[in-house]
């Protein structure tokens, strides 16, 4: 099965994409964590990202693109993927057409822009496996540390007031219309986002019939 899971900044794609993950066993692959390492790892494309990111702009496509397309051929896609972040503008989304790709399923997470901004400033993600949390909505076992594998937790650079109105922009302007794209395919599903996960997984399993 081939996913993608679409959503403003906070809707929640990231953690839902992990429980999908692991109820279907193929690998959910966010955009935003393999941006994200590169950046800490000051790679040459970490360091161009940057400038984008932290005025709350997206990548160019090419760039997008092309790490997208690398990692969908490793191994581990072979029985399939949730791709969490890509696409987010309709020239990405003509691209996965353009390299033979067909997408199951473009399941999008309906939250509304007040509830967004709420819930951004309680996220949380692994400094090492970049598993994903909020202190109220998914909190970890204990504060400040990953279940996972133990490591500390952080806030992510991008979540504060300023960025997050630019985000949100940029996703109704740019983002949006990704969904139309789907619905004019008849691949879009929508699904209500709730105020708990597991509310949220429950609808998720129930459109995706599984």
């Amino acid at each position: 099965m081939r996913l993608i899971i679409l959503g403003a900044p906070g809707a929640g794609k990231g953690t839902q994409a992990e429980i999908l993950s692991e109820k279907l066993s193929i690998p959910a692959i966010s955009t935003g964590a393999i941006i994200r390492e590169a950046i800490e790892k000051e790679t040459p494309f970490g360091i161009k990202a940057k400038t984008y990111i932290d005025k709350g702009q997206l990548l160019p496509d090419d760039a997008v693109i092309e790490i997208i397309m690398h990692r969908i051929t490793e191994d581990d896609c072979k029985g399939g993927y949730i791709l969490d972040g890509f696409p987010r503008t309709v020239t990405q989304a003509k691209a996965l057409n353009d390299y033979g790709i067909e997408i199951d399923t473009a399941l999008s997470l309906e939250v509304d822009d007040s509830v967004i901004v709420d819930r951004l400033s309680g996220r949380r993600e692994c400094t090492s496996c970049r598993t994903p949390y909020h202190v109220t909505n998914n909190p970890p076992q204990k504060e400040g540390i990953c279940d996972k594998c133990g490591a500390p937790l952080k806030a992510r650079e991008d979540d504060n007031p300023k960025t997050i109105a630019a985000r949100l922009e940029v996703y109704h302007e740019e983002t949006a219309p990704v969904k139309e794209y789907y619905e004019a395919k008849g691949k879009l599903t929508k699904v209500k986002g709730e105020s708990t996960v597991e509310a949220t997984a429950d609808n998720v399993v129930a459109a995706l019939g599984l």
